[in-house]
């Protein structure tokens, strides 16, 4: 079973979800500083940094070893989901447009690259249906 998901592991699809998943984990982190967010979005400053940096060790962690961490895509669409809706449910009402629509994108693409990492660990086929 392990070797079947080693083989997806090596697909462009793959390598290309697992890529930007790392890549917005990355974004995540950094974007308060980026976007600057307001000294009173401190608390979803911080939220943005440690979501970030998880999300961006799963998308490591499937680049490197899927077969390993290929139960774990789910967490990553939860996580995805969490990073819209943290603006309004950590500040409320107060909270600045460059960063609800900073957590909104990033979160669609981490939602939509959890969604394909889990449709890749459940592929009957395996790496003949991914390529």
């Amino acid at each position: 079973m392990r070797a079947r998901y080693d083989e997806v592991a090596e697909t462009p699809t793959s390598q290309s979800l697992d890529g930007l998943m790392l890549l917005a984990g990355v974004f995540l982190a950094i974007s308060p500083w980026v976007v600057g967010f307001r000294p009173a979005e401190a608390d979803l400053a911080v939220n943005n940094l440690i979501i970030g940096v998880v999300v961006a060790l799963l998308g490591a962690g499937y680049a490197v070893a899927y077969g390993r961490t290929h139960g774990l895509a789910w967490v990553s669409a939860v996580l995805g989901v969490w990073t819209i809706v943290a603006p309004w449910t950590i500040q409320g009402r107060d909270v600045a447009g460059g960063t609800v629509i900073t957590n909104v994108l990033v979160g669609a693409v981490i939602t939509l690259c959890g969604l394909g990492a889990m449709r890749m660990a459940a592929s009957r086929h395996g790496a003949s249906t991914n390529r």
